[in-house]
């Protein structure tokens, strides 16, 4: 890598990081990119060299956030691709899925208040059902693969892994930012894998 292109990666990765810790401290929504910028060293200048907008800053690290979902639940190189055919009614592979999952958001905390801030900021839109159902394209995928096999599921692969992922989420957002609830990740994630799996095999 040459020097420009490592100084470049460097703002980048710095932007980043104050975004998360702004994100963190003031909410998406009362983050300005000066704020951003300060707290990175950074011009402002600089900032648009790099994004377009907060939103699109805020899309970059939705990226940076799934890839380490990816990595996590796979535990194989990122330009593989997750295989679809994991068996969702098994308790071991969706309890996998959703520990990897919950320590993603963990990791990722300013990410994911940003994105719930910014989904809400936009009444009437279908922002948040779009971000919703790409955010769970991996479980809808599995899901797909059950439909396949011949496995009753209770809806549509699409609102199924959407209804999956918004228990989780919203049980992130409500648990991980105060810390006060007094569940262990493991109470959480065995609760939600318990009863995710009852909806799917109906309790057997």
């Amino acid at each position: 890598m040459g020097v420009r292109a490592e100084q470049a990666a460097q703002t980048a990765s710095a932007l980043k990081q104050a975004a998360r810790e702004q994100f963190l401290q003031r909410g998406y929504l009362n983050t300005k990119i000066t704020d951003i910028t300060a707290a990175a060293g950074r011009s402002t200048g600089s900032f648009y060299d790099h994004f377009g907008s907060k939103d699109e800053l805020l899309q970059a690290l939705l990226e940076d956030m799934h890839r380490d979902a990816r990595a996590d639940v796979t535990g194989q190189d990122l330009s593989g691709q997750h295989p679809a055919d994991h068996d969702l009614t098994d308790r071991a592979q969706l309890r996998a899925h959703l520990a990897a999952a919950w320590q993603v958001m963990r990791s990722n905390l300013p990410v994911m208040m940003a994105l719930f801030e910014s989904g809400m900021a936009e009444p009437g839109s279908d922002r948040a059902w779009r971000q919703l159902t790409s955010d769970t394209d991996m479980l809808r995928r599995h899901l797909d693969f059950l439909q396949q096999r011949g496995d009753r599921l209770l809806g549509p692969p699409e609102l199924v892994a959407a209804a999956m992922g918004a228990m989780l989420s919203m049980l992130a957002y409500s648990i991980l930012p105060g810390g006060t609830a007094g569940y262990s990740d493991d109470q959480v994630v065995d609760t939600l894998t318990e009863l995710l799996r009852t909806g799917l095999v109906g309790g057997s």
